[in-house]
């Protein structure tokens, strides 16, 4: 686990070479709050080269814009497409690239425990990460798509693993007991 000093700003990416979704929050150890999100849409480009190139270069921009300590990335996970899985693997590449060039702390996440560190489920469908996170930031339905959830809901199993919220939380039912008004019904 990293000591940071509080408050600290994450990071989050969901890379891919269709879509690469990123979001930066900011935490004091005992809440989270949104600071930025956007998405790289890369479907336009022909050749893998071009897209790794808009990758490095828009989360770079992202990165002097909102001075972020850390990254937190999703880590590749095979599935069906060896293909897919290959090229995500290049996305990541890229994002990491920068963050390091950038000077960045980088941690990488599976998906399931990404899934788990925001709802509470680490087989949890798009539609239940982007409702919590959205819960979570206070953010528009209508403002945000799947890859900016995702990206935030990386940052946001960071700041939940490295921070006070473990430590005084040792379970859903614990944080939930202390945390009644995060309850949405």
């Amino acid at each position: 686990m990293q000591d940071f000093l509080l408050p600290m700003r994450i990071i989050g990416v969901d890379p891919g070479t269709i879509r690469t979704g990123y979001g930066i929050i900011e935490t004091d150890g005992k809440s989270v709050h949104p600071v930025g999100f956007g998405l790289i849409r890369l479907n336009n480009l022909e050749v893998i080269p071009e897209r790794l190139e808009v990758i490095y270069e828009k989360l770079a921009a992202a990165i002097d814009q909102f001075k972020p300590e850390c990254m937190a990335i999703e880590t590749a996970f095979y599935g069906k497409n060896v293909q897919s899985a290959l090229k995500i693997g290049l996305a990541r590449g890229a994002a990491m690239l920068v963050g390091r060039h950038r000077g960045l702390v980088i941690s990488e996440y599976a998906p399931r425990e990404i899934k788990k560190a925001v709802t509470g489920n680490g087989a949890a469908s798009k539609e239940q990460v982007s409702g919590m996170v959205i819960s979570l930031l206070s953010l528009r339905h209508d403002s945000i798509r799947f890859d900016e959830t995702d990206a935030l809901a990386a940052a946001i199993c960071h700041a939940f693993r490295n921070q006070s919220f473990t430590s005084k939380n040792k379970s859903w039912k614990t944080f939930i007991e202390q945390n009644p008004e995060r309850i949405v019904r």
